[in-house]
């Protein structure tokens, strides 16, 4: 996984005055958890623009802050969608010592035969994952091939996924993930789900109030 290094100042702007920030092009934040006070924090809005819409949020950023990079993994983002930019970022820091537990989501990708041949529908029953690992190890995203599903009735279960020895998969291995049925079937799968969740941490750390 590339290295990625955010940059950031400590902020003693806080409450509603954060909005001349914003107009000066800085984006606050604060950073909270393993060995740190909740601690507010600055960025510049155009160098987070351009790094965080690549991260979820089982993707380690390290944050440069007083000549140290602190590890951490992006907790919370608020934005204005109208203008279409950040307005405030929330770190959760981590030890690359202790394993953590986090959402990862499900990518397909690839064309199922199914589809193909027998004008199947590919029904998405879990979007995401849940894991345990060390959070240098941690996946951005499962990346699943479709194209294994050839006829009707094929499936893939979380106990077909192999994420490597550094990653611990928690969810149900006997789920299925995704399946290929026939279009009358379609209406009779149970809790569908259409579309991909951004991943959110499951081990949540209490943290103060810091705006």
């Amino acid at each position: 996984m590339e290295k990625v290094v955010l940059k950031a100042t400590k902020r003693s702007v806080i409450g509603k005055q954060v909005k001349a920030l914003r107009r000066e092009g800085v984006l606050p934040g604060v950073v909270y958890g393993y060995n740190i006070e909740p601690t507010a924090i600055q960025m510049d809005a155009r160098e987070a623009g351009r790094i965080l819409p690549k991260l979820t949020s089982s993707s380690m950023v390290n944050i440069e802050l007083d000549g140290k990079l602190i590890p951490a993994l992006v907790r919370e983002r608020q934005k204005n969608y109208i203008k279409g930019i950040f307005t405030h970022i929330d770190f959760q820091a981590v030890s690359l010592t202790e394993k953590i537990r986090t959402m990862v989501t499900v990518h397909l990708h690839g064309v199922s035969p199914a589809v193909k041949d027998y004008s199947a529908v590919i029904v998405t029953n879990m979007t995401e994952l849940e894991v345990e690992a060390l959070p240098q190890y941690l996946p951005e995203r499962i990346e699943l091939d479709i194209t294994t599903l050839v006829e009707i009735g094929s499936a893939i279960h979380v106990r077909d996924i192999v994420l490597g020895k550094e990653v611990e998969i928690l969810s149900d291995p006997d789920e299925v993930l995704v399946i290929a049925t026939g279009a009358a079937d379609e209406e009779n799968t149970p809790e569908v789900v259409e579309g991909a969740a951004e991943p959110a941490l499951v081990e949540k750390k209490k943290k103060e109030e810091v705006k």
